[in-house]
């Protein structure tokens, strides 16, 4: 197979990466073929998983541009996947170009991608390391150079955790991290969900199977175990929430991708798919 030539080098182009999936999902340009052959096998499981994935970025979006508002110009995106198509750092930006963005993930090959596409960004920085490891993410250098932990922080725990099980306790993991963090800092927080979703078991377990064959198995949780990400702080208003109706921006539809309107036009209706549970409950919380 002849190697693309934005693709890092060392990368295993054979093997299909969950980041460059979900970049597929969102119509990026930083997936190969094997990852849309995983991504397409997803979708002919459960077909609305792109539109899904979408909600979920656009209620990222919407909730750095929440942080931004509270004075909160930090950011901590761990299980990032690769900064592309309304990228934490570029939707910080475009609303304070004095935030600063640091990048976690565990997984090399989101950490390349990631270094490429932020080259000479003196602003964002990349870090490989595992939400499990709390610790080692805070005293890194990247860390230490970008963000000052004395001030407020809103930290990204975006699509991550429905990928740690149980038996690591990522509620430990993300207790630490709180821990650690300054009053008024905010997590923002999206999970695959359990209860009232339109999604079948028997395409549920399909989905699961994709996921589990590239080492990656899904973990949904329900809506009283997302909760408990919360312990510690306050939910800001609606709470937590299917993900298209965390705070709808009209500027956006209801599959969390934005469309030009003319001046006086509506948001439409919301398609049930995107407001039941399976699409991922969202929510954002303030630490007093």
């Amino acid at each position: 197979m002849e190697r693309p030539c934005r693709a890092p080098s060392g990368i295993d182009l054979s093997v299909p990466s969950v980041s460059r999936i979900y970049d597929y999902y969102l119509g990026g340009s930083h997936n190969f073929e094997v990852d849309r052959e995983a991504g397409r096998r997803a979708i002919e499981a459960f077909p609305h998983m792109p539109k899904i994935m979408q909600a979920n970025r656009a209620f990222m979006r919407r909730a750095v541009r929440h942080a931004i508002e509270r004075g909160v110009t930090q950011f901590l995106d761990i299980g990032s996947g690769i900064p592309t198509v309304g990228s934490v750092h570029e939707t910080a930006r475009a609303a304070d170009p004095e935030s600063r963005v640091v990048y976690v993930d565990h997984d090399p090959v989101a950490v390349a991608h990631s270094r490429t596409v932020l080259q000479g960004n003196a602003r964002a920085g990349v870090l490989a390391a595992d939400l499990r490891s709390p610790e080692a993410i805070l005293r890194s250098p990247e860390v230490t150079r970008l963000l000052d932990l004395d001030r407020p922080v809103a930290l990204l725990l975006v699509a991550v955790l429905h990928f740690v099980p149980d038996e690591d306790d990522p509620w430990a993991a993300v207790a630490r991290l709180r821990d650690a963090l300054a009053p008024g800092s905010l997590l923002v927080l999206t999970h695959a969900a359990t209860e009232g979703g339109p999604m079948k078991p028997e395409e549920g377990e399909k989905v699961e199977n994709v996921y589990r064959t590239i080492g990656s198995p899904l973990c949904t949780r329900s809506r009283r175990d997302v909760a408990r990400f919360f312990d510690g702080f306050s939910l800001v208003e609606p709470g937590l929430v299917p993900m298209p109706t965390w705070r709808p921006d009209p500027r956006e539809d209801p599959d969390g991708e934005a469309e030009a309107r003319g001046a006086g036009e509506t948001e439409p209706a919301a398609d049930p798919v995107f407001t039941a549970g399976f699409a991922g409950v969202a929510g954002v919380g303030r630490k007093p």
